[in-house]
This record gives structure tokens, sequence and C-alpha cells, in this order.
């Protein structure tokens, strides 16, 4: 196993720079000091995100492919969210001495691979060592004549969609916690009813969780639409919501019946976590059942799947990919001091998301 210390810094960047993507819009690569990018649209769309190793990712169970390919995918998804196209993306990288070599390059093909669906290019950064693994991502994106989506644009009347996947990430991480998948990706093949193995359904997840897969198509078609309010969701549906809402000066009711599917394809996993978590056979008993309360955290406040949330006048056909899960409403509907998210006109009984912070 060759490691990091035993390398100089040139004989690293050799390995990971011949593996990074360059872009349409590179007009010069790594190799000086600065890149160079093309801005046809006179402006750039800015984004930044860090990644702290057991903050934001596991070494235990994250190769560095899978931390690359999170990188890219939430920093992309944040140019998205403002109806732009990514360009470019820079990575800054701290690494202890005795990380294998094979970690690095891996991460280096996570941000390629994780760029490819985007074009975008990986055009430079640093290098340098530390105590823990760091990863942050400096990423560009291109307007191309639009106007930005802000999250003050909502207005009372519009229509909430959502692009992407629900709960699928905080799923994944929940069946990592509860050591229900003790090689990711691959789950131990446990049997459920119907007959149907949770092999395909855990492994979906926990890649969900590994390697976000946000649809960075969804964000230009919203624009394009004539979105009103939009932001990419990673720290919960609720918490993110919640920040749409404050922005625009409104309030955001979801439908209680929102995202079925989602809550189809995580069902299996909710029930072996229940029972993991010692709550019981969540089946069991009429009204509310544990499996019930396991789905809405992870649908209303799990975080990391990079899905996006906007609003659209009523009248506006939704692109494809966006599925109506709510409305705007105005700030003063309802009782006096009604919160700013509700779900079927009711406050929520599950936690409000990620916070930095507090978690």
């Amino acid at each position: 196993m060759t490691r990091v210390r035993d390398l100089s810094e040139e004989q690293i960047l050799e390995r990971i720079l011949p593996l990074l993507p360059r872009g349409s819009a590179t007009l010069l690569g790594p190799g000086d000091d600065a890149a160079v990018l093309a801005a046809p649209d006179g402006r750039f769309v800015v984004s930044t995100d860090v990644l702290v190793e057991d903050r934001h990712f596991r070494a235990r169970w994250s190769t560095g492919y899978d931390v690359g390919r999170r990188a890219a995918a939430q920093n992309l998804a944040d140019i998205a969210a403002m109806g732009a196209r990514p360009t470019a993306l820079v990575t800054s990288l701290v690494v202890p001495g005795d990380t294998d070599v094979e970690w690095v390059t891996g991460l280096a093909r996570g941000l390629a691979d994780g760029c490819a669906p985007a074009g975008a290019g990986a055009v430079g950064g640093d290098l340098s060592g530390g105590p823990c693994l760091v990863v942050s991502v400096t990423v560009h994106g291109d307007l191309e004549g639009r106007p930005p989506v802000l999250r003050s644009g909502a207005r009372p009347g519009d229509v909430v969609a959502h692009a992407g996947v629900r709960g699928w990430s905080a799923a994944g991480l929940a069946l990592l916690e509860a050591g229900l998948v003790k090689e990711p990706p691959s789950p131990v093949p446990l049997e459920v009813s119907e007959g149907v193995l949770l092999e395909d359904a855990w492994e979906r997840l926990v890649s969900a969780h590994l390697r976000p897969e946000p649809p960075l198509a969804a964000g230009v078609a919203a624009a394009e639409a004539g979105a009103t309010a939009m932001l990419d969701l990673s720290d919960g549906l609720l918490r993110d919501a919640g920040r749409l809402a404050a922005a625009s000066g409104v309030r955001i009711d979801f439908d209680a019946g929102a995202f079925p599917a989602d809550r189809e394809e995580l069902r299996s996993a909710a029930r072996a976590v229940a029972a993991a978590s010692g709550l019981g056979d969540p089946g069991w008993g009429p009204g509310r059942s544990d499996v019930d309360g396991v789905l809405d955290g992870w649908i209303w406040g799990g975080g990391e799947d990079h899905g996006l949330l906007a609003t659209f006048p009523a009248d506006v056909p939704l692109p494809a990919g966006w599925s109506a899960v709510g409305r705007v409403l105005d700030a003063q509907a309802g009782s006096a001091g009604a919160p700013a998210v509700t779900i079927g006109g009711a406050e929520p009984d599950v936690g409000p998301g990620w916070d930095h912070f507090r978690a």
C-alpha cells in the first residue's frame, strides 16, 4: 500500500490530474496558478461546500470514490437550484499522511463521475496535509442568459413542486448505522413479505446516501418553465422549505399524502430499522405505526438527497421530473402564529432536519 506520506505533492498531483474532466467551459485547466473559464453570459454563479470526516462522511463505509461523488453532487445541486448549468469546480483536499493514495485517486474518479451528467470540469484546487480528511469544493455555473431563480420569489397561490427522491439518503444512513448493511453497498440478503429480497431496495438506499444523484437538469428546466423560487434540499425538507418560506414571506403547506413512491421504496428498510431499534413489529396495531414514524422522519426531516424544491405559478405546466407536493399560502393564512411550514394544514410532528451546530 502506498500512502500519501510516501509521495511528494507533485507525485500525488501527477496521479490525480489526469483523472479530472476538463469541461466545455474550461479555457485553461490545471497546471498554472489558476484556471481560466469562459463566461459567455457575463455572470458567474458561485457556491462552495465542505465535507469533514466523521461530520459529513465516515471513512469506515465511504470510499474516496464515494466522497468524490458526494462532494460533486452537493455542490452541483446548489448551482442547479439557481436555475444555472454547472460548468466547473475546484477542490481543496486536506489529507492525513497515512491515507492510502488509492483513496485520493478514488476521490478524483468520484469527482469526475459526479461531474459527468452536467458536463462540468474539475479544473484544479489545492492539496494539504492535516489531521483529518477534509474536502472543500467551489463550483461555478452559467445562467445562459436567464435570471437566477431565488428563494425569495414564491407567491401565494403558487404550486410547490419537488424533483428527485425523498428520504433515501436518510434511510441509507440509518441502515448503515443500525449495522444492517455490513459491506456497503451490498446489504444482508434477508427476505421480507411477498418474497421480495431486501438486497435491491437497500442497495439503492445506501447508494443514495453514499453517492447522491441530484436532478441537475431539473433546475434549468424549472427556470425555463418560470419557477418563482427554488432551492436545493440538503438539510431536510421541512428545514429547507422553512428557509424558502422565510425568504419569500409566505407559508408552505405540503400535501399529507405527498411522496407515495418514495414511501413505498423506503418501507422495507423502515421495518428493518424499526425492529433493530427495539420498536417491535411496526406492522402491528391500529393507527400510526412505528414504521410510519420512521418513514415520516426520513421523508420530512432527512437530508442529503439533494433534490430540488421549487414553486411555480398555478397555471404553469410542471416540467418533466417535477411533481406537485403542496401549495404556497399567504403568511397570515390560518391562526395567528401559524408555522411557516405545515403538512395537510397541521404543524409537523417530526424533527425539522439537520443543523450543523446542533446535530
